[in-house]
């Protein structure tokens, strides 16, 4: 996975104007430049904690909004500064104390976009705004629990329900709208997405019920799933490994949980370039005291 980021050479640097689309010269001549717009997501597992990482970050792969879920914090304790050194000034935090928590980091301004509340406890889980005409809707969606049986573990029949409730507010909406939802999603949704597919069937995380979660959720308005369009299957993809292995490459026992879903109103967007420009970022698992999970990010050329 460590190259799975295919960039036409002519991609624009990030934040910057380039080139033109104009029609013949003459009546009705319309020049207009474009932008690239990088979307990275990233569970940071406490954005305290991680500050310096996420400065690195940021400094190599120059995004332009970065979505953080578990930042396990309360707005107020959140590190601004350090974000607006980072030259990510703008942002919309919802945090927690000690738990959950998400936060949006934007280089451009942040408007105010119609709230997807759907978590039935209340939790901090989901945060959106309008960036350069784009809706983001960053997630972190409920892990569930160890036992899959939505009788038996509250946990996991909460996980259903938050997915449920997102599909059918998410079904109500345009889907030639320009509207991505990032974030945290806590599922596998393929075979090539787990390390062991006949094992991880009977795992949370890549359930036949989750799958079908996930797979009703794109329905809803025909997401388009960008880390796959640029890396298709079979080629087995990961993005969270968990922190029991001394050496994640060695174990190499990953899932795909970190997702940006984008509609059919950022197809044009996505693929302006001729191909879709998404990557996980496998690489920073390895940095010093990491998250388990390795941040996401795809090119949107508007």
């Amino acid at each position: 996975m460590r190259d799975n980021f295919h960039s036409p050479d002519a991609s624009p640097r990030p934040g910057f104007f380039f080139g033109a689309r104009a029609l013949p010269p003459g009546p009705g001549f319309v020049q207009r430049a474009a932008m690239r717009l990088r979307l990275c997501t990233w569970n940071v597992n406490s954005v305290r904690l991680r500050a310096e990482q996420a400065a690195r970050f940021v400094a190599e792969q120059a995004p332009d909004i970065l979505c953080m879920q578990e930042i396990k914090c309360r707005e107020g304790e959140f590190p601004r500064e350090a974000f607006v050194e980072m030259g990510l000034p703008h942002l919309k935090i919802a945090g927690q104390k000690g738990w959950h928590g998400v936060a949006i980091a934007s280089r451009l301004p942040i408007e105010d976009a119609p709230p997807l509340e759907v978590c039935r406890e209340g939790h901090a889980r989901c945060v959106g705004g309008i960036i350069a005409g784009v809706e983001v809707h960053n997630f972190y969606i409920p892990a569930g629990g160890d036992t899959p049986d939505r009788t038996e573990n509250p946990k996991f029949d909460h996980k259903l329900d938050f997915y449920e409730k997102l599909t059918a507010e998410l079904a109500r909406r345009d889907p030639k709208a320009p509207l991505a939802v990032v974030g945290d999603l806590n599922v596998a949704p393929g075979e090539f997405d787990v390390w062991n597919h006949k094992y991880m069937s009977k795992i949370v995380s890549h359930t036949p019920a989750e799958i079908e979660a996930f797979a009703a959720l794109k329905a809803s308005l025909g997401f388009i799933d960008l880390v796959r369009e640029t890396r298709p299957e079979p080629e087995k993809l990961a993005s969270w490994w968990s922190y029991r292995a001394q050496d994640f490459r060695v174990s190499n026992r990953g899932l795909r949980l970190d997702h940006i879903l984008v509609t059919p109103g950022l197809k044009d967007a996505a693929f302006r370039l001729g191909a879709a420009a998404s990557r996980i970022h496998d690489d920073v698992r390895e940095w010093e005291r990491p998250s388990d999970h390795a941040p996401v990010s795809a090119d949107l050329v508007l």
